[in-house]
């Protein structure tokens, strides 16, 4: 059904291609072993224990964007470029790197400049931190996005690589690729997500962010990051979530293009076995239509042109992580929304529908992702690990409106679903699966895409959803 990366997919009548991402994510979290990785760092704020409650159910997202937000930054080779949609470019190398890609087996030297972020401190001590970043990656450059955060008895984690990153897949060009085996005993990364150690009672209380901008040596050419965002939250294990009452949102539907990636099983299966796991990319192509982008011919022309709908296979190949071996990590579909003119993207969690109520009444869909047995969502058809859909919607009594990539043809794509139930199998971190098993679930997690110019409602209900 899809690759989600928490948990990743299995089809309705087999099993998942992957264990599912919370698995791997408790698997390496059990792990103890000290792992060291890279430069030393900035030193982080530190929250002594006891010295700050935690809260229920927080999220904390905070983004560099604005001239203001990169000027703050600590550069080392990178330069602030002013204009419309102000970033970080490489300047001048502050290094080389000889670095042997792991999904090509090509060794090559790069050029490259760093950009660190200030210490940010949570706003409460969070178990898990997402980034997610909208850079433009000409060929023969990429970028390397990596966290440091302070646990609340001052001690800090290494710096952790959340993603190798490049839009193109071109000769030459390294592989997009999520890093694994870090840890340091008291947390782990799993593909996209850094985590605590659940039996280790710790908590992160600030992190530092630190982009690295890489080119081919003598190349003109460089990396720009317009926007970053992180995310860090706790969320209380549990297998039910209040239920909201409709709000502002009832009613109103959103004009979003319907694709199914289901009517492309087979092709391609280089990436993530085909149409089958292809959840993630195409509920981004939809968002990503929905606000009047789509790639060109140009860029479809390697598709076989007796295919439909050939961005879905374009989005499923410019999402993919060689390393996950998937077309779900979160990021990386954020990604690659934001390479579409004056688009940006984060990555987030949401506390309740009435969160997507408020963006989808100003005009902006929420990609969600979420996992449920057949029974626990009536009308769905069909039970899954982890799948991603494109909330676009509410019906006048509060059900949801969604644009479900798992229908068989694009007509069937718009379902509704019981509010109460849907609620449920996107908030929960808890669930049991078709076995009676404890397994994870994504606790809220979602995409949002949205341009760059915004109205005055847009703006106000990001905000409200802590997304500035």
């Amino acid at each position: 059904m899809s690759s989600r990366p928490t948990p990743s997919a299995s089809p309705p009548s087999g099993p998942s291609p992957r264990p599912p991402r919370r698995s791997l994510l408790a698997a390496a979290l059990a792990v103890t072993a000290a792992a060291s990785l890279s430069r030393a760092g900035t030193a982080l704020a530190a929250v002594p224990e006891g010295g700050a409650r935690r809260a229920s159910g927080t999220v904390d997202h905070h983004s560099w964007a604005t001239l203001a937000d990169w000027r703050a930054g600590t550069r080392a080779g990178t330069a602030v470029r002013d204009g419309r949609r102000p970033g970080v470019v490489l300047d001048r190398p502050a290094g080389t790197l000889e670095y042997t890609d792991p999904h090509t087996g090509s060794t090559a030297r790069w050029e490259y400049a760093t950009w660190t972020s200030p210490v940010h401190t949570l706003s409460a001590p969070a178990t898990e931190i997402i980034a997610s970043w909208n850079a433009h990656t000409p060929p023969g450059t990429w970028i390397q996005a990596e966290v440091r955060a302070a646990y609340a008895d001052r001690a800090h984690t290494p710096w952790y690589v959340m993603g190798r990153w490049t839009s193109g897949d071109a000769a030459g060009d390294i592989r997009r690729t999520s890093v694994d085996g870090q840890k340091d005993g008291r947390s782990a990364v799993s593909t996209d997500t850094l985590a605590v150690v659940p039996a280790s009672g710790a908590r992160f209380v600030s992190y530092a962010l630190r982009l690295t901008l890489f080119r081919r040596p003598g190349g003109g050419r460089t990396p720009t990051v317009w926007r970053v965002g992180v995310m860090g939250s706790e969320i209380p294990d549990r297998f039910t979530v209040p239920a909201s009452k409709p709000g502002e949102g009832a009613g109103h539907r959103l004009s979003v293009p319907r694709y199914s990636q289901e009517i492309h099983k087979g092709q391609y299966p280089e990436y993530d076995n085909g149409g089958e796991a292809w959840c993630s990319p195409t509920s981004s192509q939809m968002a990503v239509e929905y606000w009047g982008r789509r790639p060109s011919a140009a860029d479809l022309a390697w598709v076989d042109p007796s295919y439909a709908d050939p961005q879905v296979c374009h989005a499923a190949r410019f999402t993919y992580d060689y390393q996950y071996k998937g077309c779900g990590n979160w990021p990386f579909n954020a990604a690659y929304a934001a390479t579409y003119r004056d688009l940006q993207s984060t990555v987030t969690r949401l506390r309740s529908l009435n969160d997507a109520e408020r963006l989808v009444r100003a005009g902006v869909p929420v990609i969600t992702s979420q996992s449920f047995l057949a029974a626990e969502l009536d009308g769905a058809g069909y039970g899954t690990a982890g799948h991603l859909m494109c909330l676009t919607g509410f019906t006048k009594g509060g059900d949801v409106v969604v644009h479900d990539p798992a229908a068989p043809s694009d007509a069937a794509v718009q379902r509704v679903y019981k509010r109460r139930q849907f609620e449920n199998v996107w908030l929960r971190t808890k669930r049991h699966d078709a076995q009676g098993r404890v397994k994870g679930g994504s606790g809220g997690v979602c995409y949002l895409y949205f341009p760059l110019e915004l109205s005055a409602a847009q703006r106000r209900a990001l905000r409200q959803v802590g997304v500035e």
